[in-house]
This record gives C-alpha cells, sequence and structure tokens, in this order.
C-alpha cells in the first residue's frame, strides 16, 4: 500500500474513528491504523454491549459540569461539535438513538456493535479512508526536530498530520495498553500515570463477599472518614466476590481514591434511605405487632433479600433468627433498626485497570490546544478521547468527549495539509 497521507490518526476506537472519517469527509487522504483485528473492539463492550454513546444534556454549560476539574479547556471544543450534533450525526447514519434514565442515550437497535458499523460507514462512504487492522504503532517518525510519520509493525508511513487516539489504559484486554502514552512521553508531553478512575469498589469484609451477586435498586451509601460522612450517594448498588460495584458505586470511585490518600474509609449502606431512625422504629413496632407470632426472619424476609437479611442477623450480638416477633425486646429492636440504616464495611481501594470503565492519567491538558486538539509541543500532533487527563463520570460522558474531541481533531488536522514526500 502507499505511504504518503495527508493525515495518519492511530487507534480504531471511537474518536479515532470519528477523527479519520471527518478528515476524509473534508477531503483529506487518511491511514487508520489499528492493532487488533477489527476496529471498536472496546467500544462493542460499552454500556453492557449496549453502548451509551452520551448524555442527552443538551445545555453545554450543563454538561460540562460534569468535568469539574477540566471545563474550563473543554467549552471550545463543545461550541464545535456537542450532544445536539451526535444525535444528529448518528441519525444521519441510520442509527436513531433512544434516552433512558439518567439522560443516558443509546442506539435504538440496543447495539453496540452497531455504532461500530456506522462508524465504519461513516469512514468508507468519504472514499478517502484507508484502514489498516494488525498494526502494531511504535514510535513517531522524527526529521530535523519534526515528526514527519509513524513507524509501525507493518512498516513506516508519512503525513503531514497525525491523531493519537490510542486511549487510555482501562481493559487492556482490547488493546489500551499505553503505547501513545509512552510514545507522547519521549517527545516531552507530560503524562500523569494512569490510574482505575470508574471502577468498583473492593473490602475485605467477608459478608459483602458472601453477598456475591445479591443487588438492591435503591440504597443510601455514605463514606466515612475519621468518624465524619464526606459525602453520600443513593443508587443501586450490586454486591461482588471483592466488594461492590453498581453506577453509583463506580462513579463514586475518584472521591474514595481521593479520601483513602488521607486516611482510612469507612461506606456506610442505609437499607430505607427515605425513613429516620425514629419512623424505621416505629413502623417496625407496627410490623411486629401485627404479624407478633411470626419469625423475625420471614417477616425480614418479605423486605429485603434473603441474602442480605442473612447477614444482617449475623451481625446483631443475640441470636435473633428464630426469634417470633413478640418476644423481641426494644433494645433489639433497636440494634435491628441500627443496623438496617447502618451497614458498615472498610473500604481498601478501587478495582484494577482491567475492571475501570476510565482510568484518569494521562497527557497534561495544559499541553494541548483545546480550539484545535493540536499538541502545544507539536503542532502537527492531536491528541482525543482517553488519551488525555480528563476525569467524568459514566452515564454517556465518556463517548461524547470521544466525538466532540475526534471531531474536532479530525476538522482541524484535515486543514492545509500538505503531502511529505517519503524517503
Amino acid at each position: 500500500m502507499k505511504k504518503n497521507f495527508d493525515v495518519i490518526v492511530i487507534g480504531g476506537g471511537p474518536s479515532g474513528m470519528m477523527s479519520a472519517g471527518r478528515a476524509g469527509e473534508l477531503g483529506a487522504q487518511v491511514l487508520l491504523i489499528e492493532k487488533n483485528d477489527h476496529l471498536g473492539k472496546k467500544l462493542s463492550l460499552t454500556g453492557g454491549r449496549r453502548c451509551n454513546i452520551t448524555n442527552a444534556e443538551t445545555d453545554n454549560r450543563v454538561f460540562l459540569e460534569n468535568f469539574p476539574e477540566s471545563k474550563q479547556f473543554l467549552f471550545s471544543p463543545f461550541s464545535q461539535f456537542n450532544v445536539k450534533d451526535t444525535f444528529e450525526f448518528f441519525e444521519t447514519l441510520n442509527l436513531p438513538l433512544v434516552i433512558e434514565d439518567r439522560k443516558r442515550a443509546f442506539p435504538k437497535s440496543q447495539k453496540a456493535d452497531d455504532v461500530r458499523d456506522a462508524l465504519e460507514k461513516y469512514m468508507k462512504q468519504t472514499g478517502n479512508v484507508e484502514i489498516l487492522l494488525e498494526t502494531v504503532f511504535k514510535s513517531f517518525k522524527i526529521k530535523e526536530n519534526r515528526i514527519v510519520g509513524i513507524t509501525t509493525s507493518s512498516g513506516t508511513f508519512l503525513a503531514n498530520k497525525i491523531v493519537v487516539a490510542t486511549g487510555g489504559l482501562a481493559v487492556p484486554a482490547t488493546g489500551s495498553t499505553g503505547d501513545g502514552l509512552s510514545a507522547l512521553n519521549k517527545i516531552g508531553h507530560t503524562i500523569k500515570a494512569p490510574n482505575p478512575n470508574l471502577a468498583p469498589l473492593c473490602t475485605n469484609s467477608k459478608w459483602i463477599h458472601d453477598l456475591s451477586g445479591t443487588s438492591v435498586d435503591d440504597i443510601g451509601l455514605r463514606f466515612i472518614q475519621k468518624n465524619k460522612t464526606q459525602f453520600k450517594v443513593r443508587g443501586r448498588i450490586l454486591f461482588t466476590h471483592f466488594g461492590i460495584s453498581g453506577p453509583m458505586v463506580i462513579n463514586s470511585a475518584h472521591k474514595v481514591k481521593c479520601l483513602l490518600k488521607k486516611g482510612e474509609v469507612e461506606a456506610s449502606i442505609d437499607l430505607f434511605p427515605d425513613c429516620d431512625l425514629g419512623s424505621l422504629d416505629a413502623f417496625f413496632i407496627k410490623l411486629f405487632d401485627e404479624q407478633k407470632n411470626k419469625k423475625l426472619k420471614s417477616i425480614l424476609n418479605t423486605l429485603l433479600q434473603k441474602s442480605l437479611v442473612e447477614a444482617m442477623l449475623n451481625m446483631l450480638e443475640s441470636d435473633m433468627n428464630d426469634m417470633q416477633a413478640h418476644s423481641i425486646t426494644k433494645q433489639q429492636r433497636k440494634s435491628l433498626v441500627q443496623i438496617v440504616k447502618d451497614l458498615r464495611f472498610p473500604i481498601q481501594g478501587t478495582m484494577g485497570l482491567e475492571w475501570s470503565i476510565v482510568a484518569d492519567g494521562g497527557v497534561d491538558p495544559k499541553e494541548i490546544d483545546f480550539k484545535t486538539m493540536a499538541s502545544r509541543l507539536h503542532p502537527n500532533i492531536y491528541l482525543t478521547g482517553d488519551i488525555i487527563d480528563i476525569n467524568r463520570p459514566s452515564g454517556g460522558f465518556s463517548l461524547q468527549l470521544c466525538w466532540t474531541t475526534g471531531f474536532v481533531a479530525g476538522t482541524h488536522s484535515a486543514k492545509k495539509t500538505k503531502l511529505i514526500k517519503h524517503r
């Protein structure tokens, strides 16, 4: 195949495909290289294989409040391509979106592979994008202190503009192994070491591990340090063999990591977040009076999962498993109420990169011109998506960042291209 291109895009994930397609649409001759044997490997796994394409918050300022540490950088790219544009883009490719709870947007087909296929269609219909699979990026090719191309496992390729869309280190099994980050570091970029950001939390509490597979839809969850609640959230929790998970937990991981740097952290589960201690005690008094001859375990099993009831009863000082409601003392009842409102366990940290939806870390945003996504150190290099150190929650925000930065990088990399002669 030919060796000279206007634009080379490294990485066939969401931002890479968007960049390549956009540059090709504008007339640039584009080469997209991907280390896997097919494009969008990680994209196909997102959102439980349904692909949470974006979050349907169409006010840019409100949307960017979800990027508190980086929003000042993002106003410019989002003025060029935002959530409304994402809806129009995929609908133009005959992939309509539907909005679910918490404004999460998915393809109407509910298939992540359809998102990948739509992006491939976008690239191919331009007639200007060549795709090279099973090709590993090795290094930038430098001539007279200027980056003029890349070396790969399939040879050397030259281009005046290069888009780096290799992603972060989350889910390394999909190919996110940090190739782009290490190469950017070698040419002078500051790289913050990646760590699991949006990831489940782990604990050494055996009773949590024993609940593996149990989920509760609406609980309160507090994170406590030095006997003071640091922050609290509410939503669904999933117990696992290593700790706790679910969207609410995963979105709390970054804050918990920051707390752990300062000392020990405990989590507290409130199974009845709409009731205070007094009203919950009154509820149990009435319930026990109405079912005075039933065993406590049987009564609680009508309110909560059996595995959770068993775990709670095992925490009580006295054996209440086979007690009938009329035999429960005032102190025993109050102890039960206290446990139901405050199930505590220590947090050791987040799970590893293989469990993380997003890994924080990457290129320092200060080293990027977000009007174009060009490197401030090497203006013919463009950076997109997860390769940039930008924290954000789950719920469509990561992919929208990919669509936006990919579109902007593709747009500006296609401008004023000049072919470099291969020697």
